[in-house]
């Protein structure tokens, strides 16, 4: 699908759309706590479905309403129930297989969401029998060398397609003492912490080389809403950052609101600073106390001389100066594509530092970054690990979005202040975190 952006003024009230990344952890958990939760501000992207269905898939039963989903949990009693029941029990048919072995086999689909299967990883090795998660799309070129070992020290085993999906998981999970790379994502931490709790023994996991450690303190206020707790333990002095928690926990049944999102939002207030002119734009649903990394935004906003303000709840954003600016994403590499598209249009190079972040996400976000902007007459250069931007004049023209969301993202809030119309390829993958994006953003053009 193809998507035209003309060059327009903003203004207006838009609001920032809800957090795959806080609807996929609040899912997880709501699946695991026995009873009914309610999840509010719910957000139905192509990631998040992919978690439902999971959970789904595993025995929770799930009700979608406008925005806000019920979720009956209990996974771990139910498919123990299942697996004792046998293939006429009731809850069999959420077994569909078995391994060479006579062990029973769950095949679940994780879809393209790499939290999913990063995620879950842990938390299916709680239950009894194997687990098989399956990758769709880029995934399945989305790197799971941190899995194996970790969880086989805890007790479980584990198989992966040569540190690629699919992965093998069979439990139990006993807990104890866990070493985890985190040094390119911290989404496998947050399987761990979310499932350890629930072992019967005590466990410890160090972190290894910690990256965007603000989504691991994201993780553990979701799972504090459903009364699991897990302490950050004095440092040691190592490379890593260390979590202890109790065994035997459960979680427990809770109404949540899902966060609003700032890794979208971001495209929303870069949007503002290219092109509210005369009225400013106004974002809302945000909370500046979030644990999200990508509130680091503003500061990169602020440094490119957008006026920005927080008032009554809201953030207002207007074009300012549009100075080059440096910033550093490695805790944030999300906000690469959004920032290119301001840096885009900044007098000057920008420098932002993160390069290495950006080659196993949906695509190389590196090279078709530089790629697709080269189209629209922005030079980018890769020095060590810094994209250079060098802005001042986009010229309008045809990209393609890769497959991936945020370049279509990216090159759309480009276009607003283009000096031709921005044709996107492949609009449709939007949907993978925010599937009224288009909407949305037309909403606010003048």
């Amino acid at each position: 699908m193809q998507r035209s952006i003309s060059p327009a003024r903003v203004g207006g009230s838009v609001r920032a759309p809800s957090s795959k990344s806080s609807m996929q952890r609040a899912v997880a958990c709501a699946a695991l706590a026995p009873g009914r939760s309610t999840l509010t501000n719910a957000l139905f992207s192509a990631d998040c479905l992919a978690a439902l269905a999971l959970v789904e898939a595993l025995g929770a039963r799930v009700e979608r309403r406008s925005d806000s989903v019920l979720i009956e949990g209990g996974i771990l009693e139910k498919t123990g129930a299942a697996i004792a029941d046998g293939p006429s029990g009731a809850g069999g048919a959420a077994l569909p297989g078995q391994s060479d072995g006579g062990i029973r086999q769950r095949r679940l689909s994780c879809g393209e969401s790499g939290l999913c299967i990063r995620m879950f990883s842990p938390i299916v090795a709680l239950l009894p029998g194997e687990t098989l998660l399956e990758a769709e799309g880029s995934l399945r070129s989305r790197p799971l060398s941190m899995v194996e070992g970790a969880l086989e020290s805890a007790g479980a085993s584990c198989t992966s397609a040569d540190g690629f999906p699919p992965v093998l998981v069979r439990g139990p999970l006993r807990g104890g003492s866990v070493r985890a790379d985190a040094s390119s994502s911290s989404q496998f931490v947050t399987g761990l912490l979310m499932a350890l709790p629930l072992a019967p023994a005590d466990s410890t996991v160090e972190a290894e080389g910690l990256v965007s450690g603000g989504y691991v303190d994201f993780t553990l206020d979701t799972m504090r809403a459903f009364g699991v707790e897990v302490v950050k333990l004095a440092s040691s002095g190592g490379p890593g950052v260390s979590f202890g928690m109790r065994g035997g926990q459960s979680y427990q049944a809770a109404d949540f609101e899902v966060e609003g999102d700032w890794s979208g939002a971001a495209f929303l207030l870069v949007a503002g600073a290219l092109a509210a002119v005369g009225e400013p734009l106004e974002v809302r649903g945000l909370s500046l106390d979030s644990c999200q990394p990508d509130r680091a935004v503003v500061g990169a906003l602020a440094s490119a001389g957008a006026e920005i303000e927080w008032r009554a709840g809201s953030l207002f954003v207007s074009r300012g100066a549009l100075d080059p600016f440096d910033f550093d994403a490695r805790d944030c590499p999300d906000l690469v594509p959004p920032l290119v598209a301001l840096a885009a249009h900044c007098r000057g190079a920008s420098r932002i530092a993160g390069v290495s972040r950006l080659r196993a996400k949906e695509s190389d976000r590196a090279a078709a970054l530089s790629e697709e902007f080269a189209k629209l007459g922005v030079k980018i250069e890769v020095e060590g690990d810094e994209l250079v931007v060098r802005g001042g004049f986009v010229s309008g023209g045809r990209v393609e979005a890769h497959g991936d969301h945020r370049i279509a993202m990216a090159a759309a809030v480009a276009g607003l202040a283009a000096a031709g119309a921005v044709l996107v390829d492949g609009a449709e993958s939007v949907a993978k975190s925010w599937p009224g994006f288009f909407e949305d953003l037309a909403s606010i053009c003048r």
